[in-house]
């Protein structure tokens, strides 16, 4: 049951956020139409995708997970039987994975509260404000976190890859 909502979780997130890349594309588009055609480029567009950029890539660290799109080095375990992979993979999460993304997700949110309560701004001809992308930086982490957890009791419980229903 736990398995299943983590993953539904991760999914809803990744399809949501992919709308981001559409976003950031028209304001490149609109951006380089306004520069070259009108000769008038926008002050706010550089600032704005970099952000959008920043959010769409880290948001979608738990639903890469959740489809194994992650880098692996598999040279060690593929020659390996599958029920000392499954070991291996699993002290990998609880050596590796785990501690990163509990650092990850602490430190994110240490920082997103830091950037909040002074009021961090970009550098650039449009102050943007930066919390928000710290802040997502937090979320995303949890996100990884819980879904390490789901992908963690895969292995453990020796099930495979859950169908999430759409």
């Amino acid at each position: 049951m736990i398995i299943r909502i983590i993953d539904r979780v991760n999914e809803t997130v990744g399809r949501i956020v992919s709308v981001v890349a559409l976003i950031f594309a028209a304001i490149i588009i609109y951006d380089v139409f306004m520069r070259y055609a009108l000769s008038d480029p926008t002050r706010w567009a550089f600032d704005v995708t970099k952000q959008l950029y920043g959010f769409y890539f880290v948001m979608l660290g738990g639903y890469a997970l959740r489809h194994q799109s992650h880098v692996r080095v598999d040279l060690v375990t593929e020659t390996l039987k599958p029920g000392t992979r499954r070991w291996v993979e699993a002290a990998g999460y609880v050596i590796f994975f785990f501690p990163f993304a509990w650092v990850f997700m602490t430190r994110s949110y240490e920082f997103a509260m830091r950037s909040y309560a002074q009021g961090e701004t970009t550098y650039g001809s449009v102050q943007l404000p930066v919390y928000p992308l710290k802040m997502a930086m937090a979320v995303a982490a949890a996100l990884l976190l819980v879904q390490g957890i789901s992908e963690f009791l895969k292995i453990v419980l020796n099930r495979q890859e859950m169908p999430v229903d759409a």
